[in-house]
This record gives structure tokens, C-alpha cells and sequence, in this order.
């Protein structure tokens, strides 16, 4: 299990490195000389683990899913030590917690930032900020792939036909999402240079967007989102991270592939429009709409980000938004909209076999053709289970190190979640930097949890709870 370890997170320390040497290039290239020894530090930590090339021979490696799952913690757990190293070693004199504190926020897409004013950063820490997140996200993506058996068939076949993957496919998979990821991030920056975003915000957005980020590159949308045309491609391209990685490509080679591949995206396009609909009847007409579109985009991709307008007393109708989700394959977090959907259809049909025995319920959903196992639904309920748990005991953990009981409810839920705090929950005046040592403690762990949760604790405790 070592050497697979090893094997796995050697490739995101390559990342690294290749992330180094582009900052320290962008540096000198703009004179920001202030952080350039940072990065060439990071560089040469970040290449030691790389020795390992030339002892560990490359050989077929077998081993469990749960060392998977060990490989997969492991790397959210060591991976932004690296990442943390251009924090702790700038100019800005940020103690190694908080310099890991911002990394692991960065690296599991979250968004707590410790900094106050972004405008007191160099432009090259700022793109550092924002490459943790790219990063982050492309590893999320990884790791789902390494761990594609944990997943019901229904799910899997959104993905690939294989039911299994041996390390030729899991290669070929990875290597397709390596370059729709870096396509799309590529895409959304050149679609902000068309509506007149500045290059260099243009380029840390693209990465934040994509990853279902939280860091801006700016203290305020404000100052970039002035226009109505600005708004509304903003919150088009925060859907990128809602919806499957690869629903453009599926949904191009409809007639090939079948509808199995864009099932799950399917009922997201219908839920997503459902949601819009009630909103823009329910709403206030006084209210700029594309405001509130940019809350429901943000809100539904985990991305958290919002305007200083948009209505305070939505935020709790915001918050459950964030805890659906979106795709299972996507950057995005939440507990997934198609298993709540399944649970609840288990659940209703569970209720009406009892009052009425005779009649036969089939657990199937719209546009799938397999009847799906009570296993599975027993999983989905477990995964519920576990977010209560873990949301009831990060909410007494940070009440008693002095937040109230709403902005601890709130910024637990967003932890587990993954979404930075804004003014959609109400949370825009937290500041992370002055939390006690113990409470950053506390919001790391529960960052890691909340991005492994389903691909992790599911499966260690379904050896103990579940036979098959």
C-alpha cells in the first residue's frame, strides 16, 4: 500500500513543481520580486519526493479499495504541506497553521481565506491561491476515478461501461480528464476576455470556477460583476462545475453513447430550472434577477460565491441548495441530487408497499433501465447519516469556541460542504486569521472530511455494515 501511495500522490507532487516553476516564470516576467524565493524553496521541497522514481520500479500494483481510500486521505493530508510552503515562507510573516489552513481551503476547493485584503497580496501568491484550487479539484476528479467501485452501477454508467477498472483503463480515464479539465478551464478563460475581464483576473476565475472554488482574485464581485451581461456569464460558468465533467462531450455523442451517460445530468438540467422557475415567481420583481440567478448558480455548484444585494433572508433556502449538490463527477460537493432523489423514491415506495402489500414497487429511476439494489439505498441513507453526525459535531465544537449557534449551524454546513462563506449565508465578516489554534484545527480536519466523506468513511464502514 506504500508504494501505491507513493505511486499516486508522486504525479500531484510533479503538478506541483510545474505549478512552482510557472510562478516563479510569471514573477520575473512581471518583476514581483517579493515572493520569488518562496517558490524556489517550494520547487526543491516539492521535487524530493520525486527520488522515489528511481528505486520504485514501475510493476502492476493489487491492492484494496481501502488502501485507496487510505492513499486518497493521505494525499489531502500532505499534499498542501507543499502547497502551504509559499504562504509561510512569503514576505507577509503567516504562521505555518495558517499558511496550512489557507493550502488544505484551497486545495479542497472550499475558499477560507486568512487573508483580509487581497489587494495587500502580490499577483503571484494570488495565482499560487488559485492553482491550489485548479489543483484541488483535478485531484477530487482522480480520486474518484481510483475509487469508481465504491459507486452503485446506476452512477457508474454515467461514467464509463466498465464495472471495474484495471490500472491500463484507470490511465486512460485519468488521462481524458486531464485534458477536459484543462479544455474547460481554458474555455472559461477565454469566454471572461470576451465580456472584458482583465487577463489576469480572467485566468485566476477560470481556475476557481472550474474546481468549484471559493478564492477571488479581488475583495468584491463588485468591481468586476458591473454590468448585467458580466452577471449572467459569471453565473453560466459557475454551472460548469454543477454538471458532469464530461456532460458537453456525452451529450455530443448522444446517438454513440446512450442515454444512461446523461441521465444524471438530465434530471440536474430539470432541477436547476425548477428552481429558477420558483424563484422568479416567488421573488420580489424589485429584485435584479440576475443577482439571484448568480446566488442559485453558486449555491447549487458549491462555488459560494455571491453579491453584496442579494436578499438576506434567502440565505437558509441557499444553504439547503448547497448541501443537494450537483453531479457526482463534478468538482462540486453536497450530498448529490440524483441519491437524494433515489432515497426518497426508496423511502415512498418502502411506505406504500407496507400500506398496500400486493402492489410491487420497482426502485427504478427515469431513464435507467436497472432496477436498483436496497444496498445501495441503505448507502445513500448511511452517507445522509453521517453528515448530520458530522455537522452536529462541528457546530458544537465551534459554538463553544465562541461563535453563536446560527453562525456556527452555517459555517459547519459549509465546511462539510465545501463552500466558501459570502453574503448568500450571512457569513461575508468572518475572520479566519483570528480563530484560535485549536478551532483551525478543528475546520481543516472537517474541510477533508467533507471532500472525502462519501469516497471514503462510506466504504471503510460498509466492511462493517454491509455484506456485498
Amino acid at each position: 500500500m506504500i508504494n501505491f501511495s507513493i505511486y499516486y500522490l508522486r504525479f500531484f507532487n510533479i503538478l506541483i513543481s510545474g505549478l512552482c516553476f510557472l510562478s516563479i516564470l510569471y514573477s520575473y516576467y512581471f518583476d514581483l520580486y517579493l515572493n520569488v524565493d518562496a517558490y524556489f524553496y517550494t520547487l526543491l521541497i516539492s521535487i524530493l519526493p520525486l527520488i522515489s522514481f528511481f528505486f520504485l520500479r514501475k510493476k502492476e500494483i493489487k491492492i484494496s479499495i481501502y488502501g485507496k481510500i487510505i492513499s486518497v486521505i493521505l494525499g489531502y493530508l500532505f499534499l498542501p504541506i507543499f502547497l502551504a510552503l509559499p504562504y509561510y515562507l512569503s514576505i507577509y510573516n503567516i504562521t505555518f497553521l495558517s499558511a496550512y489552513f489557507e493550502a488544505v481551503s484551497g486545495f479542497t476547493s472550499t475558499g477560507f481565506t486568512i487573508f483580509d485584503n487581497i489587494k495587500h497580496i502580490d499577483e503571484s501568491l494570488i495565482l499560487w491561491r488559485s492553482s491550489s484550487q485548479w489543483l484541488g479539484g483535478l485531484y477530487f476528479l482522480f480520486s474518484i476515478i481510483l475509487l469508481i467501485d465504491i459507486f452503485d452501477d446506476n452512477l457508474k454508467k454515467t461514467l464509463t461501461n466498465f464495472l471495474a477498472f484495471n490500472s491500463a483503463e484507470i490511465f486512460k480515464q485519468s488521462l481524458k480528464i486531464f485534458i477536459f479539465y484543462s479544455f474547460l478551464t481554458i474555455i472559461i478563460f477565454l469566454v471572461l476576455n470576451l465580456f472584458d475581464f482583465r487577463s489576469f483576473i480572467s485566468l485566476n476565475l477560470s481556475m476557481t470556477l472550474i474546481a468549484s472554488g471559493g478564492f477571488l482574485p479581488i475583495n468584491n464581485l463588485e468591481t468586476i460583476l458591473n454590468t448585467q451581461p458580466k452577471i449572467i456569464v459569471f453565473s453560466l460558468l459557475m454551472l460548469i462545475s454543477f454538471f458532469s465533467l464530461f456532460f458537453l462531450y456525452n451529450l455530443l455523442f448522444y446517438k454513440k453513447k446512450g442515454v444512461k451517460f446523461i441521465q444524471e445530468d438530465i434530471y440536474l438540467v430539470i432541477y436547476l430550472l425548477f428552481i429558477i422557475f420558483i424563484f422568479f415567481l416567488l421573488i420580489d420583481k424589485n429584485i435584479n434577477f440576475g443577482i439571484i440567478f448568480l446566488a442559485i448558480s453558486s449555491s447549487v455548484s458549491n462555488v459560494g460565491v455571491s453579491l453584496k444585494n442579494t436578499p438576506e433572508y434567502l440565505s437558509f433556502i441557499f444553504l439547503i441548495l448547497i448541501i443537494i449538490g450537483g453531479s457526482f463527477f463534478s468538482t462540486s460537493s453536497g450530498l448529490r441530487f440524483l441519491k437524494i432523489v433515489s432515497l426518497f423514491q426508496f423511502s415512498i415506495n418502502e411506505i406504500i408497499s407496507n400500506a398496500k402489500p400486493k402492489n410491487i414497487f420497482i426502485n427504478k429511476l427515469w431513464l435507467s433501465d436497472k432496477i436498483m439494489d436496497k444496498s445501495d439505498f441503505y448507502k445513500y441513507f448511511f452517507s445522509i447519516l453521517i453528515f448530520i453526525i458530522s455537522l452536529t459535531s462541528l457546530t458544537s465544537i465551534l459554538s463553544m469556541s465562541g461563535l453563536d449557534i446560527e453562525s456556527s449551524f452555517k459555517l459547519s454546513t459549509l465546511t462539510l460542504m465545501n463552500t466558501v462563506n459570502s453574503y448568500m449565508t450571512q457569513l461575508n465578516n468572518l475572520d479566519f486569521d483570528q480563530l484560535n489554534y485549536l478551532t483551525k484545527y478543528f475546520l481543516v480536519l472537517f474541510m477533508i472530511i467533507g471532500r472525502v466523506e462519501l469516497l471514503s468513511f462510506l466504504i471503510i464502514f460498509k466492511k462493517f455494515f454491509f455484506k456485498n
